[in-house]
């Protein structure tokens, strides 16, 4: 199995690539800028991009979805956030941005499947309405990709436009901390992390 961190854009988004073997195709979950950095990627691998996931619809997390040809998957509370400017906060910063690719919607507990790949989707409102995680089911069960929902010691911000305390109480305690120890959390921005640690060290919950 492929998985590679790319570092991009102002707000240091972590985009990952996964695959499963050299010279297959990937599925790249939050391309938010920076797109020759993930394309030297794939290129390294000799990879072709089968799909783009967002974990949710912020612009620093969606603004090269459109540059790999590809269909988008999106939790349906966010798919606004997609076609709208305003609500991605992209017009915030004059660089208005509306994904133009076909965009497809995920549900709370679909598993998406593709290749060697199960991912789980976990629906995490808090940070947006329509913020997910990604949990591997196979080809490894003890890996997820939380987007902004839980970092290393830290929480994603919920004080945003659609944000709300639910990220603590329903997204992080009831959802991602009932998951087993061992599991390697992959956050949307700093450094990886487990369950355990998180659950024993993460001051922002108490």
């Amino acid at each position: 199995m492929i998985l590679e961190t790319v570092n991009v854009g102002p707000m240091q988004v972590n985009c990952y690539i996964l695959a499963c073997l050299e010279g297959g195709q990937a599925i790249i979950i939050d391309p938010g800028d920076q797109a020759h950095k993930i394309k030297a990627v794939l290129d390294r691998y000799h990879l072709s991009p089968a799909m783009v996931i967002n974990t949710h619809g912020h612009y620093d997390h969606i603004g090269s979805d459109d540059e790999f040809g590809v269909g988008v998957y999106v939790h349906k509370q966010d798919l606004v956030m997609l076609e709208d400017a305003e609500k991605n906060l992209s017009a915030v910063f004059s660089l208005p941005y509306k994904v133009k690719s076909e965009i497809k919607i995920l549900e709370d507990k679909e598993i998406i499947k593709f290749d060697c790949f199960e991912l789980e989707v976990l629906h995490l409102p808090g940070h947006t309405p329509g913020g997910i995680g990604l949990l591997m089911k196979s080809p490894e069960t003890d890996i997820v990709f939380t987007g902004d929902t839980l970092f290393y010691q830290g929480v994603g911000r919920y004080d945003l436009p659609g944000g709300s305390e639910r990220l603590l109480e329903k997204s992080i305690r009831e959802r991602l901390f009932t998951l087993p120890i061992e599991t390697k959390v992959y956050p949307g921005h700093g450094a990886s992390t487990t369950i355990g640690r998180e659950k024993n060290n993460n001051s922002f919950i108490g």
